[in-house]
């Protein structure tokens, strides 16, 4: 499994992100295969984990129309600057009660 860290300094959130935010996290899932997103924002910093089985999915997802467009208004209007990075998990586990 491998997990894609976006981080992010927030420049200016508007209702056209919370729109495109809702529709990328559906399309990632149901199109591409990505397996669970969890995300925080502190003051002015995001940080988005989001899980998938392959680096194919990943490639994929980073290709697709919308997800270039809404790439292209982060970097425009949304985020004054951010860093991804693409990691291998290699062991997860979790304690429940």
């Amino acid at each position: 499994m491998y997990a894609v860290i976006f981080k992010a300094v927030i420049k200016q959130l508007d209702e056209q992100y919370e729109d495109m935010l809702v529709e990328l996290r559906a399309l990632s899932v149901n199109k591409y295969g990505c397996v669970d997103i969890q995300s925080v924002t502190e003051g002015e910093n995001e940080v988005t984990i989001s899980y998938w089985n392959s680096l194919d999915d990943i490639k994929l997802w980073k290709q697709d129309e919308r997800h270039l467009l809404a790439q292209r208004l982060g970097m425009e209007k949304w985020y004054k600057s951010y860093q991804i990075q693409i990691v291998e998990i290699l062991k997860d586990y979790k304690n429940e009660t």
